[in-house]
């Protein structure tokens, strides 16, 4: 079946949403092995099935977009996670000590890994996708969020377009979306008629791309039109664990230009990612996820504004405090170990908080979606 086929074909659909994190990433390879096997064993496939196999259209930012990449291209969870394993520690290559003014990883290696695992001549219009990808990028010369997709039916994916994206180099738009900003340099990339710097779509409101995905299914603008309906689509969204910061202790004194320029930025993130999320809960139905605060909880149970709901939800991340991690039953691991995005030297850790959160993955979850 071809992309378009796909596409318009009739029945259920289907969306993985993937955010960014870095070599965090590894803990959402861990909760999509366990969806791959379990999607085995409910619809009685084997070993060559993959997640391409089930989802019709996987979201990806930044690291995200690396393993929707992945996925979207039919490669096991096993291949995905050992592309982690033998290349995490070499894709974070430290920068000279002058380029660390600007950021502190070269981007080659990162980019070599990127060219070898999806093929340096592969297009984004590659029949190797398999599924519907979409990419969340930041467009800086533009200074606008660019979600970036393999739709054949996009007005900007058009053969006599001038700006066809589809024509870009695939391993181009997910360096695109990596290159986080005082981690790695931005990535330059020629759209026809002229040139464009990109940064990582984790500084977009879509380091968490799950209701874009799903807009981008639904809204006429975007071509696709599937129809909407908790019993039509199915969307999971996997995190990279939050760690937002509490300081009871805090003095308004400190609160310097320096204090501000470190920590405003990730206030900002982890504020989108919770927004988007809570989002998914009231225009979906949410089956699982952790409680978005103590006044609104979880929001599984109960009607809300938007009824019929429009699409069923599952939302799996942890919180990488020490509170957070206790509940998970990893009393061992160190929040420090796991909160940061090139925490390489402990990718062990990393590895125990995906399986743990893989753990909370049931069948329930896929509950009318199995057929």
């Amino acid at each position: 079946m071809t992309l378009k086929d796909r596409i318009r074909s009739t029945g259920k659909k289907k969306i993985l949403s993937l955010d960014g994190g870095g070599i965090r990433g590894l803990m959402t390879v861990e909760v999509l092995g366990t969806m791959e096997t379990l999607l085995r064993s409910a619809l009685g496939r084997g070993d060559d099935f993959v997640l391409a196999d089930y989802f019709d259209l996987v979201a990806g930012t930044s690291t995200g977009a690396v393993i929707a990449t992945c996925v979207s291209m039919g490669m096991p969870v096993d291949r995905i996670r050992r592309f982690y394993l033998d290349s995490g520690r070499e894709m974070f290559d430290r920068a000279s000590l002058l380029k660390r003014f600007r950021y502190k990883y070269e981007d080659e290696k990162l980019s070599d890994k990127l060219r070898k695992e999806f093929g340096s001549d592969t297009r984004l219009g590659n029949d190797a996708l398999r599924t519907l990808l979409l990419v969340v990028t930041r467009n800086a010369s533009t200074d606008s969020p660019w979600p970036i997709s393999n739709n054949p039916f996009a007005k900007y994916n058009q053969p006599d377009h001038p700006d066809d994206n589809l024509r870009l180099p695939l391993w181009q738009i997910v360096r695109a979306s990596t290159a986080a900003p005082t981690y790695f340099p931005p990535e330059v990339v020629d759209i026809g008629r002229r040139a464009f710097v990109f940064v990582d779509g984790g500084v977009t409101p879509y380091n968490n791309p799950a209701f874009l995905a799903f807009l981008m299914a639904t809204m006429d603008p975007y071509r696709v039109q599937w129809p909407a309906g908790e019993d039509k689509m199915l969307v999971m969204s996997v995190g990279t664990g939050s760690a937002p910061v509490a300081n009871e202790t805090l003095d308004p004194g400190s609160m310097h230009l320096l204090y501000n320029a470190s920590n405003i930025p990730g206030a900002l993130m982890y504020g989108a990612s919770n927004q988007q999320d809570t989002l998914c809960r009231v225009f979906g139905r949410c089956r699982h996820g952790a409680p978005l605060d103590r006044e609104i909880g979880d929001l599984t149970t109960g009607t809300g504004p938007v009824e019929p709901r429009l699409f069923s939800y599952a939302r799996y991340d942890a919180e990488l405090s020490r509170q957070g991690l206790d509940a998970l039953g990893l009393p061992a691991v160190d929040p420090e170990h796991v909160q940061l995005m090139d925490s390489v030297n402990y990718i062990d850790e990393i590895q125990a908080v995906g399986r743990a959160l893989a753990t909370q993955v049931t069948p329930d979850h896929f509950r009318g979606f199995l057929a």
